[in-house]
C-alpha cells in the first residue's frame, strides 16, 4: 500500500504566521521554518512577539477564518486521495488548522497543540513528539507502507529523507540548493507527475 504524506502550510494552505504578520504589521512574525530551521527557536520568538504585542489565540484564529487553501490545492488533494492513502504531517497546531482542513475535505492531520491561559494568551506549545514528521514516516514504514512525501521547508527535509521518495514543492531557493537530492517542483501539475514517477503501483 502506498501512502502520500504532505506538509500543510506553503504546500496546501497559506503560511498562517505570514498572514497574521501582514494583518498585525509585525514583520518579525513573517519568519517560518524556511528561514529558521530550529523549530523551538522559531516558536519561542513567535510567542515572545505575541506576548509583547498583546495578541492571543482568538486574534490568530480570526485571521485564519479569512484564509482559503492555495489555488489548485483542493483539486490536488482530491486527486491524491483517489490514488493514495493521504496523511498531512504538519508543524501547525490543531487550534489553527481546523477551518482550513475543513475546506480541504478533512484529510487526516498529525500536528501539535498550543497551551493557552484563561485569558486566551498563548503561553506554550506541546509537540506531538520530537522530529514528528520523520518519526511518522518511520512508523508508517513499520506498517509496511511505501511512503511518498512532499514539503517546502527545512523542517520537512528529515521527512523527505525518511520517505521512500521525497519531493520539494514551492520550496525557496536556499532549501533547494541545500537539498539537491530531492526533485523540486512549483506547480501542482508537476507535483502530480512526481508522485506518479515515484509510485510503484499507481497509474495516471
Amino acid at each position: 500500500m502506498e501512502l502520500a504524506c504532505l506538509d500543510l502550510e506553503g504546500v496546501l494552505i497559506p503560511e498562517i504566521w505570514i498572514a497574521f504578520a501582514e494583518k498585525t504589521g509585525i514583520p518579525e512574525l513573517r519568519a517560518t521554518t524556511r528561514d529558521i530551521p530550529d523549530y523551538d527557536v522559531l516558536m519561542k520568538q513567535r510567542l515572545k512577539l505575541l506576548d509583547e504585542h498583546g495578541y492571543g489565540l482568538a486574534d490568530i484564529q480570526a485571521v485564519i477564518e479569512t484564509l482559503d487553501p492555495l489555488p489548485g490545492a483542493v483539486e490536488f488533494v482530491e486527486w491524491l486521495r483517489e490514488r493514495f492513502q493521504l496523511v498531512i504531517l504538519s508543524d501547525t497546531f490543531y487550534e489553527f488548522a481546523r477551518p482550513l482542513m475543513k475546506k480541504l475535505g478533512d484529510p487526516t492531520l498529525f500536528c501539535h497543540k498550543l497551551v493557552t491561559d484563561d485569558s486566551g494568551r498563548v503561553v506554550d506549545y506541546t509537540l506531538r513528539q520530537k522530529d514528528p514528521k520523520r518519526m511518522s514516516v518511520k512508523a508508517f514504514h513499520s506498517l509496511n507502507y511505501y511512503v511518498i512525501a512532499a514539503g517546502d521547508s527545512y523542517n520537512d527535509t528529515t521527512m523527505l529523507s525518511e520517505a521512500d521518495a521525497g519531493i520539494l514543492f514551492h520550496a525557496p531557493d536556499n532549501v533547494i540548493r541545500e537539498f539537491p537530492q530531492f526533485p523540486a517542483v512549483h506547480t501542482y501539475d508537476d507535483l502530480r507527475q512526481e508522485f506518479l514517477k515515484a509510485s510503484q503501483t499507481v497509474k495516471a
